[in-house]
Protein backbone atom coordinates (compact mmCIF):
# COMPACT_ATOMS: atom_id res chain seq x y z
CA UNK A 1 0.00 0.00 0.00
CA UNK A 2 1.34 3.62 -1.00
CA UNK A 3 -0.32 6.46 0.98
CA UNK A 4 0.20 10.04 0.20
CA UNK A 5 0.69 11.85 3.79
CA UNK A 6 3.88 14.16 3.34
CA UNK A 7 3.04 17.35 1.90
CA UNK A 8 6.08 17.85 -0.31
CA UNK A 9 3.55 17.98 -3.30
CA UNK A 10 0.88 20.66 -1.73
CA UNK A 11 0.46 23.33 -3.99
CA UNK A 12 -0.03 26.62 -1.25
CA UNK A 13 3.78 25.90 -0.48
CA UNK A 14 4.47 26.01 -3.58
CA UNK A 15 3.68 29.96 -4.25
CA UNK A 16 6.24 32.58 -4.62
CA UNK A 17 6.41 34.75 -1.68
CA UNK A 18 6.06 38.26 -3.33
CA UNK A 19 3.19 40.60 -2.89
CA UNK A 20 0.22 40.23 -4.48
CA UNK A 21 -0.42 42.89 -7.57
CA UNK A 22 -3.92 44.53 -8.15
CA UNK A 23 -4.76 45.74 -11.06
CA UNK A 24 -7.75 48.16 -11.07
CA UNK A 25 -10.24 48.66 -13.76
CA UNK A 26 -9.92 51.85 -15.73
CA UNK A 27 -13.30 52.11 -17.69
CA UNK A 28 -11.27 51.81 -20.62
CA UNK A 29 -9.91 54.88 -20.53
CA UNK A 30 -6.35 53.25 -21.08
CA UNK A 31 -7.49 51.89 -24.06
CA UNK A 32 -8.86 54.94 -26.09
CA UNK A 33 -6.57 55.40 -29.02
CA UNK A 34 -4.23 58.69 -28.52
CA UNK A 35 -3.04 59.04 -32.31
CA UNK A 36 -2.98 62.31 -34.06
CA UNK A 37 -4.91 64.11 -31.05
CA UNK A 38 -8.28 61.05 -31.90
CA UNK A 39 -8.87 60.45 -27.78
CA UNK A 40 -9.20 64.31 -27.64
CA UNK A 41 -12.20 64.66 -29.98
CA UNK A 42 -14.21 63.09 -27.27
CA UNK A 43 -13.24 63.99 -24.09
CA UNK A 44 -16.07 65.04 -22.11
CA UNK A 45 -14.50 66.48 -19.23
CA UNK A 46 -11.00 65.67 -17.18
CA UNK A 47 -12.89 63.88 -13.73
CA UNK A 48 -10.89 62.64 -11.20
CA UNK A 49 -12.05 59.29 -9.26
CA UNK A 50 -14.42 57.57 -9.83
CA UNK A 51 -17.45 59.07 -10.78
CA UNK A 52 -20.68 58.81 -8.86
CA UNK A 53 -22.49 56.06 -10.82
CA UNK A 54 -19.18 54.01 -10.84
CA UNK A 55 -18.16 51.43 -7.83
CA UNK A 56 -14.78 50.51 -6.79
CA UNK A 57 -13.36 47.35 -7.72
CA UNK A 58 -10.26 45.11 -8.28
CA UNK A 59 -9.30 42.09 -10.93
CA UNK A 60 -7.42 39.19 -9.44
CA UNK A 61 -6.30 36.78 -11.68
CA UNK A 62 -6.42 32.89 -9.97
CA UNK A 63 -2.73 33.30 -9.09
CA UNK A 64 -3.78 35.73 -6.29
CA UNK A 65 -6.56 34.41 -5.07
CA UNK A 66 -4.35 31.54 -4.54
CA UNK A 67 -2.28 33.28 -3.17
CA UNK A 68 -4.76 34.73 -0.13
CA UNK A 69 -5.98 31.37 0.12
CA UNK A 70 -2.34 30.15 0.94
CA UNK A 71 -2.10 32.44 4.06
CA UNK A 72 -5.41 31.55 5.46
CA UNK A 73 -4.60 28.49 5.52
CA UNK A 74 -1.05 29.08 6.86
CA UNK A 75 -3.21 31.20 9.32
CA UNK A 76 -5.29 28.34 10.63
CA UNK A 77 -2.06 25.69 10.29
CA UNK A 78 -0.20 27.56 12.38
CA UNK A 79 -3.29 28.11 15.18
CA UNK A 80 -4.02 24.24 15.44
CA UNK A 81 -0.37 22.75 14.47
CA UNK A 82 -2.25 20.66 11.68
CA UNK A 83 -0.76 19.82 8.57
CA UNK A 84 -1.80 22.69 5.36
CA UNK A 85 -3.59 20.25 3.53
CA UNK A 86 -5.70 18.95 6.51
CA UNK A 87 -6.03 23.06 7.84
CA UNK A 88 -7.56 23.66 3.80
CA UNK A 89 -9.66 21.21 4.31
CA UNK A 90 -11.27 22.24 7.88
CA UNK A 91 -11.51 25.79 5.77
CA UNK A 92 -13.52 24.11 3.18
CA UNK A 93 -15.58 22.84 5.40
CA UNK A 94 -16.68 25.25 7.08
CA UNK A 95 -16.48 27.78 3.91
CA UNK A 96 -13.90 29.70 4.21
CA UNK A 97 -14.98 31.09 7.79
CA UNK A 98 -11.72 31.09 10.37
CA UNK A 99 -13.48 32.80 13.26
CA UNK A 100 -16.49 29.93 12.99
CA UNK A 101 -13.85 27.14 12.14
CA UNK A 102 -11.48 28.63 15.20
CA UNK A 103 -14.38 28.51 17.30
CA UNK A 104 -15.85 25.45 16.65
CA UNK A 105 -12.39 23.23 16.35
CA UNK A 106 -11.64 24.62 19.53
CA UNK A 107 -14.45 23.38 21.78
CA UNK A 108 -14.39 19.62 20.02
CA UNK A 109 -11.41 19.19 17.73
CA UNK A 110 -12.23 15.84 17.08
CA UNK A 111 -15.81 16.26 15.95
CA UNK A 112 -14.76 19.15 13.44
CA UNK A 113 -12.22 16.95 12.04
CA UNK A 114 -14.40 13.91 11.59
CA UNK A 115 -16.83 16.09 9.99
CA UNK A 116 -14.55 17.40 7.65
CA UNK A 117 -13.24 14.02 6.75
CA UNK A 118 -9.75 14.81 7.49
CA UNK A 119 -9.78 11.90 10.57
CA UNK A 120 -11.05 8.64 11.01
CA UNK A 121 -14.23 7.95 13.27
CA UNK A 122 -13.78 6.65 16.41
CA UNK A 123 -14.83 3.31 16.72
CA UNK A 124 -16.66 2.00 18.71
CA UNK A 125 -15.47 -0.57 21.89
CA UNK A 126 -15.34 -4.01 21.26
CA UNK A 127 -17.54 -5.53 24.07
CA UNK A 128 -15.71 -7.66 26.64
CA UNK A 129 -15.94 -11.82 25.87
CA UNK A 130 -18.90 -13.26 27.93
CA UNK A 131 -17.55 -15.36 31.26
CA UNK A 132 -17.85 -18.12 31.16
CA UNK A 133 -20.03 -20.22 33.16
CA UNK A 134 -18.56 -21.63 36.46
CA UNK A 135 -17.74 -25.28 37.30
CA UNK A 136 -17.24 -27.12 40.04
CA UNK A 137 -13.78 -28.40 39.99
CA UNK A 138 -11.88 -30.47 42.63
CA UNK A 139 -9.99 -28.38 45.74
CA UNK A 140 -6.49 -29.60 44.23
CA UNK A 141 -7.31 -27.47 41.46
CA UNK A 142 -7.53 -27.99 37.17
CA UNK A 143 -5.23 -31.77 36.38
CA UNK A 144 -1.92 -31.61 34.47
CA UNK A 145 -3.93 -33.13 31.47
CA UNK A 146 -6.46 -29.73 31.61
CA UNK A 147 -3.67 -27.24 32.11
CA UNK A 148 -1.63 -29.13 29.58
CA UNK A 149 -4.34 -29.08 26.92
CA UNK A 150 -4.92 -25.11 27.14
CA UNK A 151 -1.10 -24.85 26.31
CA UNK A 152 -1.51 -26.78 23.00
CA UNK A 153 -4.57 -24.92 22.64
CA UNK A 154 -2.70 -21.49 22.96
CA UNK A 155 -0.15 -22.81 20.79
CA UNK A 156 -2.09 -24.17 17.81
CA UNK A 157 -4.08 -21.03 17.85
CA UNK A 158 -0.69 -18.93 17.22
CA UNK A 159 0.05 -21.32 14.66
CA UNK A 160 -3.11 -20.53 12.97
CA UNK A 161 -3.15 -17.01 13.12
CA UNK A 162 0.25 -17.26 11.66
CA UNK A 163 -0.24 -19.39 9.36
CA UNK A 164 -3.62 -17.37 7.93
CA UNK A 165 -1.55 -14.28 7.51
CA UNK A 166 0.95 -16.11 5.63
CA UNK A 167 -1.37 -17.36 3.26
CA UNK A 168 -3.08 -13.71 3.13
CA UNK A 169 0.35 -12.13 2.20
CA UNK A 170 0.32 -14.91 0.02
CA UNK A 171 -2.48 -14.20 -1.89
CA UNK A 172 -2.73 -11.52 -5.06
CA UNK A 173 -4.52 -7.85 -4.54
CA UNK A 174 -7.47 -7.71 -6.17
CA UNK A 175 -9.05 -4.15 -6.78
CA UNK A 176 -12.59 -3.36 -5.22
CA UNK A 177 -13.58 -1.28 -8.07
CA UNK A 178 -12.00 -3.33 -11.38
CA UNK A 179 -11.03 -6.87 -9.94
CA UNK A 180 -8.19 -6.73 -11.56
CA UNK A 181 -5.93 -9.47 -9.59
CA UNK A 182 -2.71 -8.12 -11.78
CA UNK A 183 -2.81 -4.57 -10.35
CA UNK A 184 0.48 -4.00 -7.96
CA UNK A 185 0.27 -0.24 -7.28
CA UNK A 186 -2.20 0.56 -4.43
CA UNK A 187 -3.28 3.81 -2.61
CA UNK A 188 -5.74 4.40 0.34
CA UNK A 189 -6.35 7.29 2.36
CA UNK A 190 -6.14 6.90 6.04
CA UNK A 191 -9.11 5.05 6.62
CA UNK A 192 -7.24 2.16 4.59
CA UNK A 193 -9.51 1.43 2.12
CA UNK A 194 -6.78 -0.16 -0.49
CA UNK A 195 -7.75 0.67 -4.52
CA UNK A 196 -5.39 0.02 -7.18
CA UNK A 197 -3.95 3.29 -8.37
CA UNK A 198 -5.85 3.27 -11.92
CA UNK A 199 -9.24 3.25 -10.53
CA UNK A 200 -8.06 6.69 -8.32
CA UNK A 201 -6.89 8.30 -11.31
CA UNK A 202 -10.26 7.44 -12.97
CA UNK A 203 -12.18 8.57 -10.10
CA UNK A 204 -10.40 11.76 -9.39
CA UNK A 205 -10.92 12.37 -13.10
CA UNK A 206 -14.48 11.58 -13.26
CA UNK A 207 -15.12 14.03 -10.18
CA UNK A 208 -13.11 16.95 -11.27
CA UNK A 209 -14.04 16.95 -15.24
CA UNK A 210 -17.17 15.65 -15.26
CA UNK A 211 -19.35 16.32 -11.73
CA UNK A 212 -16.73 19.71 -10.97
CA UNK A 213 -16.05 18.22 -7.63
CA UNK A 214 -13.32 19.88 -5.57
CA UNK A 215 -14.22 17.77 -2.75
CA UNK A 216 -13.31 14.02 -3.30
CA UNK A 217 -14.22 11.33 -0.55
CA UNK A 218 -12.79 7.80 -0.70
CA UNK A 219 -13.97 5.29 -3.08
CA UNK A 220 -15.07 2.71 0.00
CA UNK A 221 -18.87 2.79 0.39
CA UNK A 222 -20.45 4.76 3.64
CA UNK A 223 -16.41 6.16 3.75
CA UNK A 224 -16.35 9.65 4.01
CA UNK A 225 -12.51 10.35 4.89
CA UNK A 226 -11.92 12.92 2.15
CA UNK A 227 -8.77 12.93 -0.42
CA UNK A 228 -6.28 16.00 0.44
CA UNK A 229 -5.10 17.94 -1.81
CA UNK A 230 -1.13 15.82 -1.91
CA UNK A 231 -2.75 13.24 -3.05
CA UNK A 232 -4.90 14.29 -5.84
CA UNK A 233 -1.80 15.62 -6.94
CA UNK A 234 -0.11 12.20 -6.79
CA UNK A 235 -2.84 10.54 -7.99
CA UNK A 236 -3.14 12.93 -11.38
CA UNK A 237 0.44 13.23 -11.53
CA UNK A 238 0.78 12.84 -15.20
CA UNK A 239 -2.46 14.44 -15.70
CA UNK A 240 -1.64 18.66 -15.46
CA UNK A 241 -4.59 19.38 -17.19
CA UNK A 242 -7.25 17.75 -14.75
CA UNK A 243 -4.93 19.07 -11.91
CA UNK A 244 -5.47 22.61 -12.99
CA UNK A 245 -8.80 22.17 -13.03
CA UNK A 246 -8.83 21.05 -10.24
CA UNK A 247 -7.08 23.90 -8.42
CA UNK A 248 -9.48 26.24 -10.35
CA UNK A 249 -12.08 24.27 -8.92
CA UNK A 250 -11.18 25.18 -5.32
CA UNK A 251 -10.58 28.83 -6.10
CA UNK A 252 -14.17 28.99 -7.32
CA UNK A 253 -15.32 27.40 -4.05
CA UNK A 254 -13.11 29.97 -2.57
CA UNK A 255 -14.61 33.02 -3.83
CA UNK A 256 -18.35 31.76 -3.80
CA UNK A 257 -17.58 31.83 0.04
CA UNK A 258 -16.45 35.14 0.63
CA UNK A 259 -19.12 38.15 -0.01
CA UNK A 260 -17.03 40.34 -1.39
CA UNK A 261 -15.50 38.40 -4.52
CA UNK A 262 -16.99 37.37 -7.46
CA UNK A 263 -15.82 35.04 -10.25
CA UNK A 264 -15.89 36.07 -13.61
CA UNK A 265 -19.04 34.44 -15.69
CA UNK A 266 -17.27 34.68 -18.64
CA UNK A 267 -16.37 31.45 -19.78
CA UNK A 268 -12.78 30.13 -19.90
CA UNK A 269 -12.05 33.83 -17.70
CA UNK A 270 -10.19 32.43 -14.65
CA UNK A 271 -10.42 36.06 -12.94
CA UNK A 272 -12.37 37.34 -9.78
CA UNK A 273 -13.48 40.93 -8.83
CA UNK A 274 -12.74 42.12 -5.40
CA UNK A 275 -16.03 44.58 -4.49
CA UNK A 276 -16.22 45.10 -0.75
CA UNK A 277 -18.83 47.93 -1.41
CA UNK A 278 -21.12 45.56 -2.47
CA UNK A 279 -20.59 42.76 -0.21
CA UNK A 280 -23.92 43.60 1.39
CA UNK A 281 -27.42 42.91 0.48
CA UNK A 282 -28.69 46.43 2.25
CA UNK A 283 -25.86 48.37 0.11
CA UNK A 284 -27.27 46.63 -3.52
CA UNK A 285 -30.47 49.08 -2.93
CA UNK A 286 -28.57 52.40 -3.40
CA UNK A 287 -25.96 51.35 -5.96
CA UNK A 288 -25.47 48.95 -9.26
CA UNK A 289 -22.12 47.26 -9.15
CA UNK A 290 -21.10 47.23 -11.98
CA UNK A 291 -17.22 45.70 -12.45
CA UNK A 292 -15.14 44.17 -15.15
CA UNK A 293 -12.08 41.91 -15.18
CA UNK A 294 -9.45 43.57 -16.26
CA UNK A 295 -7.42 40.93 -18.59
CA UNK A 296 -10.34 40.60 -20.84
CA UNK A 297 -12.57 43.83 -19.52
CA UNK A 298 -15.65 41.30 -19.23
CA UNK A 299 -18.06 43.70 -17.66
CA UNK A 300 -21.02 42.20 -15.58
CA UNK A 301 -23.03 43.44 -12.74
CA UNK A 302 -21.32 42.10 -9.04
CA UNK A 303 -24.79 42.19 -7.39
CA UNK A 304 -26.91 39.51 -9.35
CA UNK A 305 -26.21 37.24 -11.70
CA UNK A 306 -26.79 39.58 -14.80
CA UNK A 307 -23.88 38.96 -16.96
CA UNK A 308 -24.24 42.39 -18.45
CA UNK A 309 -24.46 46.27 -17.30
CA UNK A 310 -27.84 47.22 -16.47
CA UNK A 311 -27.37 50.55 -15.05
CA UNK A 312 -28.94 52.57 -14.27
CA UNK A 313 -31.51 50.19 -12.96
CA UNK A 314 -30.57 48.54 -9.42
CA UNK A 315 -30.67 44.71 -9.06
CA UNK A 316 -33.84 44.18 -7.10
CA UNK A 317 -35.75 45.57 -9.72
CA UNK A 318 -33.73 44.62 -13.23
CA UNK A 319 -34.68 40.97 -11.61
CA UNK A 320 -38.39 41.98 -11.48
CA UNK A 321 -38.45 43.63 -14.66
CA UNK A 322 -36.82 40.22 -16.02
CA UNK A 323 -39.54 38.07 -14.57
CA UNK A 324 -42.32 39.91 -15.88
CA UNK A 325 -40.93 39.63 -19.17
CA UNK A 326 -40.62 35.88 -18.77
CA UNK A 327 -44.12 35.50 -17.39
CA UNK A 328 -45.26 37.28 -20.22
CA UNK A 329 -43.61 35.51 -22.68
CA UNK A 330 -45.83 35.47 -25.45
CA UNK A 331 -47.01 39.05 -25.61
CA UNK A 332 -43.18 39.83 -25.98
CA UNK A 333 -42.58 36.90 -28.80
CA UNK A 334 -45.60 39.22 -30.62
CA UNK A 335 -44.21 42.53 -29.52
CA UNK A 336 -40.49 41.30 -30.70
CA UNK A 337 -41.29 40.61 -34.89
CA UNK A 338 -39.47 42.63 -36.93
CA UNK A 339 -41.90 43.75 -39.04
CA UNK A 340 -44.59 46.01 -39.01
CA UNK A 341 -47.19 47.92 -41.69
CA UNK A 342 -46.94 51.84 -42.69
CA UNK A 343 -49.00 53.63 -40.84
CA UNK A 344 -49.84 55.87 -44.12
CA UNK A 345 -49.92 52.78 -46.69
CA UNK A 346 -50.00 49.88 -44.89
CA UNK A 347 -46.92 48.55 -47.09
CA UNK A 348 -44.84 46.01 -44.95
CA UNK A 349 -41.78 47.35 -43.64
CA UNK A 350 -38.64 45.38 -42.25
CA UNK A 351 -36.33 47.48 -39.68
CA UNK A 352 -32.54 46.75 -41.01
CA UNK A 353 -30.24 49.32 -39.05
CA UNK A 354 -30.39 50.76 -35.29
CA UNK A 355 -31.86 53.85 -36.22
CA UNK A 356 -35.44 54.39 -35.47
CA UNK A 357 -36.13 56.92 -38.36
CA UNK A 358 -38.00 54.95 -40.82
CA UNK A 359 -39.12 56.16 -44.42
CA UNK A 360 -41.54 53.64 -46.61
CA UNK A 361 -40.42 53.25 -49.84
CA UNK A 362 -43.40 52.96 -51.02
CA UNK A 363 -45.07 56.15 -50.25
CA UNK A 364 -41.98 57.71 -48.42
CA UNK A 365 -44.09 58.74 -45.11
CA UNK A 366 -41.46 59.40 -42.76
CA UNK A 367 -42.32 57.46 -39.12
CA UNK A 368 -41.34 56.69 -35.84
CA UNK A 369 -40.33 52.62 -35.68
CA UNK A 370 -41.40 52.71 -31.73
CA UNK A 371 -44.49 55.04 -31.84
CA UNK A 372 -45.30 54.82 -35.24
CA UNK A 373 -46.09 58.76 -35.46
CA UNK A 374 -45.01 60.93 -37.80
CA UNK A 375 -40.94 61.90 -37.59
CA UNK A 376 -41.26 65.75 -37.97
CA UNK A 377 -42.83 65.89 -34.40
CA UNK A 378 -39.65 63.98 -32.83
CA UNK A 379 -37.16 66.62 -33.02
CA UNK A 380 -39.43 69.50 -31.68
CA UNK A 381 -40.51 69.69 -28.06
CA UNK A 382 -43.60 68.16 -28.32
CA UNK A 383 -41.63 65.14 -28.69
CA UNK A 384 -42.98 62.08 -26.01
CA UNK A 385 -42.16 59.35 -27.50
CA UNK A 386 -40.95 58.30 -24.48
CA UNK A 387 -43.48 58.86 -22.55
CA UNK A 388 -46.33 56.73 -21.57
CA UNK A 389 -49.79 58.53 -21.05
CA UNK A 390 -50.64 57.12 -17.02
CA UNK A 391 -54.48 58.85 -17.55
CA UNK A 392 -55.73 55.77 -19.26
CA UNK A 393 -54.32 54.00 -16.39
CA UNK A 394 -55.90 56.25 -13.53
CA UNK A 395 -59.28 56.79 -15.20
CA UNK A 396 -60.26 53.17 -16.04
CA UNK A 397 -62.82 52.24 -13.88
CA UNK A 398 -64.15 48.64 -14.34
CA UNK A 399 -61.61 45.33 -14.53
CA UNK A 400 -62.00 44.92 -17.90
CA UNK A 401 -60.87 48.56 -18.44
CA UNK A 402 -58.12 48.11 -15.89
CA UNK A 403 -56.96 45.04 -17.18
CA UNK A 404 -56.50 46.28 -20.83
CA UNK A 405 -54.84 49.90 -19.23
CA UNK A 406 -52.48 48.21 -17.54
CA UNK A 407 -51.51 45.06 -20.41
CA UNK A 408 -51.22 48.65 -22.49
CA UNK A 409 -48.96 49.79 -20.51
CA UNK A 410 -46.75 47.09 -19.69
CA UNK A 411 -46.55 46.87 -24.01
CA UNK A 412 -44.88 50.49 -23.99
CA UNK A 413 -42.29 49.97 -22.25
CA UNK A 414 -41.80 46.60 -23.26
CA UNK A 415 -41.81 47.62 -27.04
CA UNK A 416 -39.15 50.24 -25.90
CA UNK A 417 -37.13 47.73 -24.07
CA UNK A 418 -37.08 45.25 -26.57
CA UNK A 419 -36.56 48.11 -29.68
CA UNK A 420 -33.56 49.34 -27.96
CA UNK A 421 -32.16 46.11 -27.02
CA UNK A 422 -32.62 45.05 -31.13
CA UNK A 423 -30.82 48.70 -32.15
CA UNK A 424 -28.22 47.83 -30.18
CA UNK A 425 -27.50 44.51 -31.89
CA UNK A 426 -27.81 45.75 -35.73
CA UNK A 427 -25.07 48.71 -33.75
CA UNK A 428 -23.20 45.99 -33.57
CA UNK A 429 -23.47 44.43 -36.82
CA UNK A 430 -23.06 48.02 -38.10
CA UNK A 431 -19.42 47.60 -37.96
CA UNK A 432 -18.69 45.76 -40.88
CA UNK A 433 -20.45 48.39 -43.00
CA UNK A 434 -18.49 51.69 -40.93
CA UNK A 435 -15.33 49.72 -41.67
CA UNK A 436 -16.36 49.82 -45.34
CA UNK A 437 -17.11 53.34 -45.11
CA UNK A 438 -13.92 54.54 -43.18
CA UNK A 439 -11.81 52.60 -45.87
CA UNK A 440 -13.87 54.54 -48.06
CA UNK A 441 -13.38 57.73 -46.54
CA UNK A 442 -9.64 56.90 -47.04
CA UNK A 443 -9.69 56.77 -50.63
CA UNK A 444 -11.70 59.61 -51.13
CA UNK A 445 -9.88 61.78 -48.83
CA UNK A 446 -6.61 62.93 -47.48
CA UNK A 447 -8.16 61.36 -44.07
CA UNK A 448 -5.62 58.83 -41.99
CA UNK A 449 -6.80 55.61 -40.62
CA UNK A 450 -6.75 56.98 -37.38
CA UNK A 451 -8.33 59.66 -38.13
CA UNK A 452 -11.44 57.83 -39.76
CA UNK A 453 -11.83 55.93 -36.34
CA UNK A 454 -14.28 58.62 -35.32
CA UNK A 455 -17.00 56.38 -36.94
CA UNK A 456 -16.27 53.26 -34.85
CA UNK A 457 -15.99 55.29 -31.74
CA UNK A 458 -19.50 56.62 -32.88
CA UNK A 459 -20.85 52.98 -33.74
CA UNK A 460 -19.09 52.32 -29.53
CA UNK A 461 -20.75 55.16 -28.40
CA UNK A 462 -24.35 54.69 -29.87
CA UNK A 463 -24.47 50.92 -28.62
CA UNK A 464 -23.56 51.68 -25.02
CA UNK A 465 -25.96 54.53 -24.95
CA UNK A 466 -29.03 52.23 -26.22
CA UNK A 467 -28.32 49.41 -23.22
CA UNK A 468 -28.71 52.53 -20.89
CA UNK A 469 -31.70 53.76 -22.52
CA UNK A 470 -33.64 49.99 -22.51
CA UNK A 471 -33.05 49.28 -18.95
CA UNK A 472 -34.29 53.21 -18.21
CA UNK A 473 -37.73 52.25 -19.33
CA UNK A 474 -37.37 49.02 -16.75
CA UNK A 475 -36.81 50.99 -14.73
CA UNK A 476 -39.61 53.61 -15.38
CA UNK A 477 -42.45 50.89 -15.55
CA UNK A 478 -41.61 50.65 -11.34
CA UNK A 479 -41.14 54.34 -10.66
CA UNK A 480 -44.00 55.69 -9.10
CA UNK A 481 -46.19 58.91 -10.29
CA UNK A 482 -44.70 61.99 -9.73
CA UNK A 483 -42.12 64.88 -10.06
CA UNK A 484 -39.03 62.59 -10.12
CA UNK A 485 -40.19 60.60 -12.77
CA UNK A 486 -41.16 63.22 -15.04
CA UNK A 487 -37.66 64.41 -14.45
CA UNK A 488 -35.99 61.03 -15.47
CA UNK A 489 -37.86 60.76 -18.40
CA UNK A 490 -36.91 64.23 -19.64
CA UNK A 491 -33.37 62.98 -19.14
CA UNK A 492 -34.53 60.09 -20.68
CA UNK A 493 -35.92 61.57 -24.00
CA UNK A 494 -33.08 63.94 -24.25
CA UNK A 495 -30.62 61.32 -24.81
CA UNK A 496 -33.00 58.95 -26.67
CA UNK A 497 -33.48 62.09 -29.13
CA UNK A 498 -29.51 62.98 -29.06
CA UNK A 499 -28.83 58.89 -30.36
CA UNK A 500 -31.24 58.88 -32.70
CA UNK A 501 -29.97 62.13 -34.23
CA UNK A 502 -26.17 60.05 -33.84
CA UNK A 503 -27.28 56.64 -35.37
CA UNK A 504 -28.87 58.70 -38.36
CA UNK A 505 -25.45 60.51 -39.34
CA UNK A 506 -23.55 57.04 -38.60
CA UNK A 507 -25.67 55.36 -41.57
CA UNK A 508 -25.84 58.25 -43.54
CA UNK A 509 -24.21 57.50 -47.50
CA UNK A 510 -20.69 58.93 -47.50
CA UNK A 511 -20.07 62.76 -50.04
CA UNK A 512 -16.86 62.57 -50.29
CA UNK A 513 -16.97 66.46 -50.70
CA UNK A 514 -18.81 66.77 -47.45
CA UNK A 515 -16.42 64.35 -45.54
CA UNK A 516 -14.86 66.67 -42.87
CA UNK A 517 -18.35 68.20 -42.92
CA UNK A 518 -19.78 64.69 -41.57
CA UNK A 519 -16.34 63.96 -39.33
CA UNK A 520 -16.93 67.29 -37.27
CA UNK A 521 -20.68 66.86 -37.32
CA UNK A 522 -20.45 62.87 -36.11
CA UNK A 523 -17.43 64.23 -33.52
CA UNK A 524 -19.64 66.98 -31.95
CA UNK A 525 -22.72 64.56 -31.50
CA UNK A 526 -20.75 61.85 -30.32
CA UNK A 527 -19.41 64.01 -27.26
CA UNK A 528 -23.21 65.29 -26.82
CA UNK A 529 -24.77 61.82 -26.56
CA UNK A 530 -21.68 60.55 -23.94
CA UNK A 531 -22.25 63.77 -22.12
CA UNK A 532 -25.99 63.13 -21.92
CA UNK A 533 -25.72 59.27 -21.08
CA UNK A 534 -23.53 60.46 -18.14
CA UNK A 535 -26.09 62.73 -16.99
CA UNK A 536 -28.95 60.22 -17.17
CA UNK A 537 -26.72 57.85 -15.09
CA UNK A 538 -25.34 60.29 -12.58
CA UNK A 539 -28.78 61.66 -11.59
CA UNK A 540 -30.12 58.57 -11.39
CA UNK A 541 -27.17 57.39 -9.20
CA UNK A 542 -27.45 60.30 -6.70
CA UNK A 543 -31.03 59.20 -6.71
CA UNK A 544 -30.22 56.54 -5.34
CA UNK A 545 -27.54 57.76 -2.58
CA UNK A 546 -30.92 60.66 -2.15
CA UNK A 547 -33.36 58.23 -1.53
CA UNK A 548 -35.38 60.21 -4.27
CA UNK A 549 -36.80 57.22 -6.21
CA UNK A 550 -39.88 55.65 -4.75
CA UNK A 551 -41.65 52.83 -6.72
CA UNK A 552 -44.80 51.57 -7.34
CA UNK A 553 -44.69 47.70 -6.26
CA UNK A 554 -42.74 46.08 -3.69
CA UNK A 555 -39.05 45.98 -4.20
CA UNK A 556 -37.31 42.83 -2.71
CA UNK A 557 -34.45 44.78 -0.55
CA UNK A 558 -36.06 48.07 -0.29
CA UNK A 559 -37.25 49.28 3.11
Amino acid sequence: MSSVSDDENYSYEEEEDDEMDVDEYDDGSASEIEVDGFADDFKVGNSSGLKVYEVEHSSLSQHQVEKIMAAEVDHISNIFGVEPAVAAELLRHMNWNKEKLTDKYMDNASQIAVAAGVECPPREPTPPPPKASSSRQSSTGPTRTTRRSAAETTKASKVAKRGASLVEASQPFVCPICFDDSQTETSALMCEHKFCTSCWKEYITSKVRTEAEATITCMAEDCNIVALDPFVKAALADDRETWERYQELLVRQFVACIPHLKFCPYPSCTNTVSCTAAATRSALAAMVPIVACADAAHVFCFGCPIDADHRPIVCAVAKMWLQKCRDDSETANWIKSNTKECSKCQSTIEKNGGCNHMTCKKCKYEFCWVCMGPWSEHGTSWYSCNRYDEKASVDARDAQTRSRASLERYLHYYNRWANHEQSAKLSMELYAKTEKKMEEMQVTSELTWIQVQFMKKAVDVVFKCRMTLKWTYAMAYYLALGNEKELFEDNQRDLERAVEELSELIEAPIDPETIMTLRQKVTDKTVYVQKRNEIMLEDTAKGYLDGRWSWNATVDGFD
